[in-house]
């Protein structure tokens, strides 16, 4: 190295030596693929392999060698540290995995991750990622339309979570632009309004924002969960009375725990009266929008102003894969989140600047996540996606009957939607008097 003609030696380092073993590398990439393909995905469908060798976080500890040394390891370590990993993880792929609101496993997003992953792209500015900039493009532009909306906007966000925040603040500007400059100080006391059964991020987002989570007005729900649509009205008069500026109804399109839709039309009506955006989290419903069969479930979406939908939960396009879309086509999303930085967002480049639409996030570094979802549904056509919604919500069908049938299962509502909610009741309690007492050893068993 150091008689290497032509060396530039800076501070003892040859800057034009090589910077890695690259055949090397690419031995480790090649045996590292090969156990993820028998550790991950070739048994991926294998009901006999665990979903999880559970271990506690202590004896975690021991088992996996975690800790960061001076020195490199070898690869042949690395290697098995790839199979340690995978052993321990849980399997989301398995046909028992049966946790949040995900599940399984589509090759065709994974091979999109995993040439996202090898190129490793920022998608801000059309001159670095020319591809995926186009392909989120597409993706937007045919989700809108299944909203039902003639023109719109949209982002992929890091989660449904960040996608309502971007709307809560992206409404607070469409009613108070001034915010942007100079800040919360000048602002009337806002309001916004959501269900008992919304997500928790609606709160997050309003405490975030400065908001406070003591403006969230939490409207009453039916006995399926439901906003119930009077009760909003009582709620934005009530909020008018104190002298609130009541700004944003979030509406849900598939609540966490009991699948509910609520009534959007209705809901519509009231926003339009008060002249209030209405967002739709349709994170968890949004899919359903893909059937012709259950798109009933959202009847009225297309009467947003925004809506979240997250492909990567029944979809199956992998974590993450989140769009915020939005019925105003003038710029707003740009025009709220911009801050023009001049050595990345040059408006006198050598093609369309309209393209570079990173300005429209907050983020500056940026996944490709639109990519996983357009490589899906390239392979599997809407017909495929409608029949992947079809199936999880016939298999819900299925499981109902099947509870209905059984000793000690006590269903609490028909569903609507993909969640089947349910007591187990253990032989021990099923005579037992219903009352408090019943009640808290249910909870133990649950």
């Amino acid at each position: 190295m150091l008689q290497k003609k032509n060396a530039v030696l800076v501070d003892g380092i040859i800057l034009n030596g090589p910077i890695m073993d690259s055949k090397a590398g690419e031995k480790f990439v090649e045996e590292a693929c090969k156990i993820i393909m028998e550790e991950i995905i070739q048994k991926a469908d294998d009901v006999t392999e665990k979903v999880c060798e559970w271990q506690a976080p202590e004896a975690l500890k021991q088992i996996l060698d975690l800790e960061i040394r001076d020195a490199g390891e070898s690869h042949q370590k690395l290697l098995q540290l790839c199979r340690d990993v995978i052993q321990y993880s849980v399997k989301t792929s398995h046909p028992r995995f049966f946790n949040q609101l995900y599940a399984g496993i589509d090759y065709y997003s994974l091979v999109a991750r995993f040439i996202t992953e090898a190129l490793n792209p920022s998608v801000y500015t059309y001159e670095v990622s020319p591809v995926f900039l186009l392909v989120e493009e597409a993706v937007i532009k045919k989700m809108i339309e299944f909203i039902g909306w003639e023109e719109g906007d949209g982002i992929f966000n890091p989660g449904g979570s960040v996608s309502n925040m971007y709307a809560m603040n992206l409404a607070r500007y469409k009613f108070f632009p001034e915010i942007k400059e100079k800040g919360l100080s000048g602002l009337p006391r806002l309001v916004l309004f959501t269900s008992e059964e919304c997500h928790y991020s609606m709160k997050k987002a309003a405490s975030f924002l400065g908001i406070g989570t003591e403006n969230v007005y939490f409207i009453k729900t039916d006995d399926r969960g439901k906003m119930i649509p009077e009760e909003l009205e009582k709620q934005v008069q009530r909020a008018r009375k104190e002298g609130s500026a009541p700004f944003l109804v979030c509406a849900t399109a598939g609540t966490t725990v009991l699948g509910a839709f609520d009534p959007l039309d209705k809901i519509a009506n009231i926003c339009e009266k008060h002249g209030l955006w209405l967002h739709v989290d349709a994170s968890w419903g949004g899919s359903a929008l893909i059937s012709r069969k259950h798109r009933r479930l959202l009847h009225g979406i297309h009467r947003a102003d925004s809506v979240a939908w997250n492909p990567h939960k029944m979809l199956l396009a992998g974590i993450q894969c989140c769009a915020l879309l939005v019925k105003d086509n003038s710029g707003l999303l740009k025009k709220c989140y911009s801050a023009k930085a001049a050595y990345l967002f040059q408006q006198d480049k050598f093609y369309d600047v309209s393209y570079d639409t990173g300005d429209k996030s907050i983020q500056c570094s940026r996944r490709p996540d639109a990519f996983k979802f357009w490589l899906m549904w390239k392979a599997l056509g809407t017909t495929g996606l409608e029949e992947r919604v079809n199936r999880a919500l016939a298999l819900a069908r299925y499981l109902v009957e099947e509870i209905k049938k059984r000793e000690g299962f006590q269903l609490l509502l028909e569903p609507e939607y993909a969640n089947v909610c349910f007591w187990y009741i253990p032989p021990s309690l099923r005579k037992m008097e219903d009352g408090p007492e019943f009640w808290q050893k249910l909870h133990q068993v649950s």
